[in-house]
């Protein structure tokens, strides 16, 4: 059964109160690639009523907001699968004219800063009810944070949205733990001690199994409005402690109020998410939606596959460590194999699997070999600008598992739509004895012949040096050998399969003129460029910090004086971006 959307299906249950219900900026899939859906999931295995708000109006006289009622424990609240600032407008600040997230692609259906707007009304309509705000547009404003739609400096998205507590990264055992905690009596004012939660505290001092947790006092969020360096030094700490398994609490205050972050929840298993992709979905979207059309998000990964969490690639403009860690949380082969024959028996699946993979395609059971080195690791990357010597990057258990799904009778095709990192398994940075003891050649090899779509999409980002630094990618030399190899296996195998980059342009320290050196050297490699994308500054990354404050942040000393701090440019300007846009198209008139 779907969980109920209506009071009518609420009252078909025969229940007579709902524990919990969660809030959504997305239509309600049921889907495990839908963070609704997992945590409304996971809080029902435990025994909790659960009902599901999606997408309420926010423009008339609020009467979504009280159609099914007040709940006995708490709002859950998401603004959706993406910030819907990024779900709203383009890199250069243009309305979208559509919203993958909802039936037949409509816009319009979530407000901007949605996580805000939903909590400020329920808090006014149920003030004596807890409010828990979570997902990405939580978990990436968490902290004081630039926000370039209004091109200024926000403070932690507690302060503005009311709520009583933010759950960052992925949050299925928090939200388990606040639940049992609040139907065991205790007030949400009393809880401060749970990992990756967030709250605002009039004073800094913290009671409970946590208290003990080393702490770090960030630049307040007015000294961080006076001057931007205190900003630079603030993200880079915050970015510091996420690369932990073990991090600090952090505390930042807010006028005469303070707002704490616990750190990553440590024990999160391969158990846990195991349990979490194994609950009851449907895996499709409410039926009440059959009228209005398709949803384009979830028909894009209905017959994909996640197989772990976290990324430790560490690129600059990327969220994935910041919202759910360097660490990487891979799922058994039994559970994805079974969910693989759940797929296979939808209506509509006819043997073809868009993705087998996740934040990165090719990190599945790679961690460090000595964890008790990892745990207080706060490098941003396990790869860049080197692969760290602590890393265990075989790729066997991957190759194994891939053939393990192509021998299954049902499976036609296995493709691979996540981004490779091929800087884990270019040629020319094996072991200088040419021993592949992590079965890099064989992985690539395999990903060709087998998993690819006829399109293998990659992402070297830029072609120059001093862009790549900020990015945290590798030399496009990479890239070049990369393409060679490619084109080496077509011959082999008698194929014409494309390899396809793509790249940013006017990130941070990007100029123009290091927009026609790449134009320059794409086109002598034979490229007529068309999978570009603008750089858009997203809540807390470095690059959107880096875009802000003007400082170097990738190398700045958190403990260093203003003056020691590296400035960095950014194209800000329209004009100026859409130059840098324009190099990529040289071909065009």
């Amino acid at each position: 059964m779907f969980l109920p959307i209506t009071k009518k299906e609420i009252d078909q249950r025969g229940w007579d109160y709902v524990d919990v219900i969660i809030v959504s900026g997305d239509a309600y899939v049921d889907h495990p690639g839908f963070g609704h859906a997992v945590i409304a999931r996971t809080l029902e295995a435990q025994g909790y009523r659960v009902a599901i708000l999606a997408q309420p109006n926010w423009r008339d006289d609020l009467r979504d907001f009280k159609k099914l009622g007040k709940p006995r424990l708490f709002f859950g609240i998401s603004s959706g699968c993406m910030d819907s600032m990024v779900n709203h407008y383009t890199a250069s600040k243009r309305l979208r004219s559509d919203d993958a997230y909802t039936p037949g692609a409509e816009a319009g259906f979530r407000p901007d800063y949605a996580t805000t707007i939903y909590s400020q009304i329920l808090k006014e309509i149920y003030p004596d009810t807890p409010v828990i705000i979570g997902g990405i547009e939580a978990s990436m404003r968490r902290n004081v944070h630039y926000d370039y739609w209004s091109e200024s400096l926000k403070p932690s998205i507690l302060i503005d949205s009311k709520a009583d507590m933010l759950v960052y990264g992925m949050g299925e055992r928090t939200i388990v733990e606040i639940a049992n905690r609040l139907n065991n009596g205790e007030s949400i004012s009393e809880i401060n001690d749970i990992y990756q939660t967030g709250f605002i505290s009039k004073t800094k001092e913290i009671k409970g199994p946590l208290e003990n947790i080393p702490t770090i006092e960030l630049p307040s969020f007015e000294e961080c409005l006076e001057d931007k360096f205190n900003q630079a030094r603030s993200i880079k700490i915050i970015e510091n402690t996420s690369n932990k398994i073990i991090g600090e609490r952090l505390i930042q205050k807010h006028s005469e109020k303070y707002v704490i972050i616990n750190p990553f929840d440590p024990n999160f298993s391969t158990k846990d998410l195991d349990n979490s992709y194994e609950l009851p979905y449907e895996r499709a979207p409410h039926p009440k939606y059959i009228k209005r059309g398709a949803i384009p998000a979830f028909e894009m990964i209905k017959h994909s596959v996640n197989i772990h969490r976290g990324c430790f690639g560490g690129c600059a403009f990327c969220t994935i460590v910041a919202h759910q860690g360097k660490q990487i949380i891979s799922r058994t082969e039994g559970s994805i194999l079974k969910e693989v024959e759940i797929i296979s028996k939808m209506n509509d699946f006819k043997g073809y699997l868009s993705d087998l993979g996740g934040p990165s395609a090719n990190m599945y059971k790679m961690q460090g070999k000595d964890l008790s080195l990892c745990q207080k690791c706060s490098k941003a990357s396990c790869i860049y600008p080197v692969i760290c010597p602590n890393l265990n990057y075989n790729h066997k258990p991957l190759l194994d598992l891939y053939s393990k799904v192509r021998s299954l009778p049902y499976i036609k095709k296995a493709f691979i739509g996540s981004g490779v990192r091929y800087d884990m398994f270019i040629p020319s940075l094996l072991s200088k004895d040419k021993k592949d003891n992590n079965h890099c050649k064989e992985y690539f090899e395999t990903l060709f012949e087998h998993h690819v779509s006829g399109r293998l999409k990659v992402a070297p980002e830029h072609t120059e040096d001093s862009v790549l630094k900020q990015m945290r990618k590798p030399s496009f030399s990479q890239f070049v050998e990369l393409k060679k190899w490619f084109d080496s296996l077509n011959k082999k195998y008698n194929l014409k399969q494309q390899l396809i980059p793509y790249f940013i342009s006017s990130h941070p320290s990007c100029t123009t003129k290091d927009m026609q050196l790449l134009a320059q050297k794409t086109k002598e490699l034979g490229y007529r460029l068309e999978q570009v994308q603008d750089f858009t500054p997203t809540p807390m990354t470095i690059a959107t910090e880096t875009y802000y404050t003007g400082y170097d942040i990738i190398s700045l000393n958190p403990k260093a004086k203003n003056s020691e701090a590296k400035k960095i440019y950014s194209a800000k300007t329209k004009e100026d971006k859409q130059k840098q846009n324009a190099a990529f198209f040289w071909w065009k008139k």
